[in-house]
């Protein structure tokens, strides 16, 4: 293992800590090194805390250490405006390291270019791609400053033969306790729920965190309901008032005078009704809704940074279509169901070959009891 790799992963696991805390700022974290020992670490902990080029300063001048010639190791290139905190840059210069390591560039307009500066400033710089670690966890930042989407987490608990729920829709419950306590502990770190009308008949959900020590932020629920058909019942809609609740329907519908009733009833619990259009089809065909348009206004309107998919194949199956399916988080039980009228993960595509498929590279796994949770990321170019 290299020693750039070796530190930049310790920055990276630091910066881990602050998922739920830091959004929409990057998850960064920053280790300081002299003479091949580490004198500081730090990380970004709160969203308009201190950045972790000035927590790694301050943890290394609480114990001592003259910083004057150390090499600083961070997960993103230090940024060079002044937000909520002056720029990363000046600490950096003022502290007098002499290197600085970054795992990739910043892209944002506002914060990028912090190298340049540095160079100016005599200081070495350079970037190093080594850690997969370190790269990865500003991947959901990066993406949202280049597409203006959130990233996009789906989440399912199937069957060894790869299948969510039987033939009669029972899903409860495929996978065991372990693995429904990280599914809440991931509810408390996300800016939103997303799900479909299939799934809130099937199963009235609440889509909110139970059983979890923090709460890091309240998830915005989000429901794909075309045809505006959701019951007043559910306990999605009751509790709108208490947690953030968004229903998207057809945006012709939801200025309907025929709807204006069950709007108003709806908005009157709490829920806020999104119309969204429709995805057009070659020959002006309508579709479902546009879910690319869909999570491109939960950025642009809500400040939406990541969503968690809870939904069924169908809804899976377009989001893979769509191809805005970022992360996959499986949660693989001990059961076969050996049923081909099972319903499996994501359905509705075709795919006549194995190179119309959607290619996912492995992070982790873990093991949950009899359960293994399989962490994938989207393989792209």
């Amino acid at each position: 293992m290299s020693e750039s790799k070796h530190y930049l992963d310790i920055a990276a696991r630091a910066a881990i800590r602050a998922f739920g805390d830091v959004e929409p700022n990057p998850l960064v974290g920053c280790v300081l090194v002299k003479d091949s020992r580490i004198i500081g670490i730090g990380h970004h902990k709160k969203f308009g805390g201190l950045h972790a080029e000035r927590e790694a300063i301050a943890d290394a001048l609480a114990k001592g250490h003259d910083l004057r010639g150390a090499t600083a190791y961070v997960t993103l290139e230090p940024c060079r405006h002044f937000g909520k905190q002056p720029p990363c840059t000046d600490a950096l210069i003022e502290a007098g390291v002499a290197e600085v390591v970054a795992a990739r560039p910043d892209p944002a307009d506002v914060s990028g270019g912090g190298f340049r500066i540095l160079r100016e400033a005599g200081i070495s710089c350079r970037f190093d791609g080594s850690s997969s670690l370190a790269t990865a966890i500003s991947e959901p930042f990066c993406k949202r400053v280049a597409t203006g989407l959130p990233w996009v987490i789906a989440k399912w608990a199937q069957t060894i033969d790869g299948r969510i729920a039987t033939r009669s829709g029972e899903s409860k419950w495929i996978s065991g306790e372990r693995s429904r306590a990280r599914v809440h502990k991931l509810r408390a770190r996300v800016d939103a729920m997303l799900t479909s009308m299939g799934t809130v008949i099937a199963d009235d959900p609440m889509l909110t965190p139970r059983g979890v020590r923090r709460i890091h932020r309240v998830a915005t629920r989000v429901v794909v309901d075309t045809g505006l058909d959701i019951d007043e019942n559910t306990q999605l809609v009751r509790t709108a008032a208490v947690v953030p609740t968004i229903v998207c329907c057809s945006k012709e519908l939801s200025t309907a005078h025929l709807m204006a009733d069950k709007v108003q009833r709806l908005e009157a619990a709490g829920v806020e009704v999104m119309g969204v259009p429709h995805e057009v089809l070659s020959g002006g065909l309508n579709k479902g809704l546009d879910l690319e348009l869909l999570l491109r206004a939960l950025v642009d309107h809500k400040q939406i940074s990541t969503v968690v998919v809870e939904a069924g194949g169908g809804m899976l199956g377009s989001l893979l279509e769509a191809d805005l399916i970022d992360e996959a988080v499986v949660y693989l039980a001990p059961l076969v169901l050996g049923d081909e009228q099972a319903f499996s993960a994501a359905s509705g595509r075709i795919a006549a070959h194995l190179a119309e498929g959607r290619r996912f590279r492995l992070l982790r796994t873990k093991r949950l009891g009899d359960d293994l949770e399989l962490h994938y990321r989207r393989a792209r170019d």
